[in-house]
């Protein structure tokens, strides 16, 4: 589940290894490039972390970021 905090909608998401940690990594890299909104972002073996804001709109959550959150979760 996204959680909202400090102005950043965070969530961060487990897989069986790095591979398909990466793999899942280089299919929302595709998804932000379509919606020209690029997460912030770390990864650790098998943990990814997202943080999504708009810093056009001074570092918030907008609904851009929602709409992302949203189509990534799709990914899963």
């Amino acid at each position: 589940m996204w959680r909202e905090e400090n102005n950043a909608l965070k969530k961060t998401f487990v897989f069986k290894d790095f591979s398909e940690a990466f793999a899942f990594m280089t299919r929302v890299a595709l998804l932000a490039e379509k919606y020209d909104h690029h997460p912030q972002w770390t990864n650790v073996w098998n943990k990814v972390e997202i943080v999504l804001q708009t810093h056009s709109a001074g570092n918030v959550v907008t609904e851009k970021d929602r709409k992302l959150a949203e189509e990534i979760d799709k990914l899963l």
